[in-house]
């Protein structure tokens, strides 16, 4: 196996990976958007009292999180935070010497 082909199984492994990272993010927010409309439905059969807010909420703030790491956003750190920190950890470890 040349260096290629290993760049192109590397490629490839990490295609797969976010595709199944995709797929699960897809269902979980299908999953939930049906729940919504289940628990609001519930909450009018139920009572007047708007309860259906707080699992709708948590369960979104779930979503989102998912969201984020499927899509690798990060609203606390940016993009490439953690690529320039090493970088910078790196240079300043090099001046050490």
């Amino acid at each position: 196996m040349n260096f290629s082909e290993n760049t192109r199984e590397q490629r490839y492994a990490k295609a797969k990976e976010q595709v199944e990272k995709l797929k699960g993010f897809y269902t979980h927010a299908t999953i939930y958007t049906v729940f919504v409309f289940v628990f609001i439905w519930l909450n009018m059969q139920s009572t007047s009292y708007p309860w259906a807010i707080f699992p709708i909420a948590g369960w979104g703030l779930g979503v989102l999180g998912h969201a984020a790491d499927t899509f690798q956003f990060n609203i606390f750190f940016g993009k490439d935070w953690e690529s320039r920190k090493i970088k910078e950890l790196m240079d300043e470890d090099s001046h050490s010497f």
